[in-house]
């Protein structure tokens, strides 16, 4: 009963994602902010910023983001390890 306790406290949890989740998901991030500071530091309606560039920039940080989340590593699978 002791040696359970203590292997389960031992025994690592996967990783959800892998680093370069991490990575892309922070870029996809500042993409994010970058759109929405360009946006408002602009400050005209009807600028080439606010409705041009900005939400491309914005849009390409969401995608990105989405990118990030669903994009599954083949090599190190997080269920693999967990099926012994």
């Amino acid at each position: 009963m002791v040696a359970q306790k203590s292997k389960g406290r031992n025994s690592k949890k996967p990783m959800i994602f892998s680093p370069w989740n991490y990575k892309v998901l922070a870029l996809g991030l500042l993409l994010v902010i970058a759109g929405f500071t360009a946006m408002y530091l602009e400050n005209e309606v009807e600028g080439i910023i606010s409705l041009y560039i900005s939400p491309i920039v914005i849009m390409g940080g969401y995608i990105t983001v989405v990118v990030a989340i669903l994009k599954h590593d083949g090599g190190s699978s997080a269920m693999s390890s967990d099926q012994s």
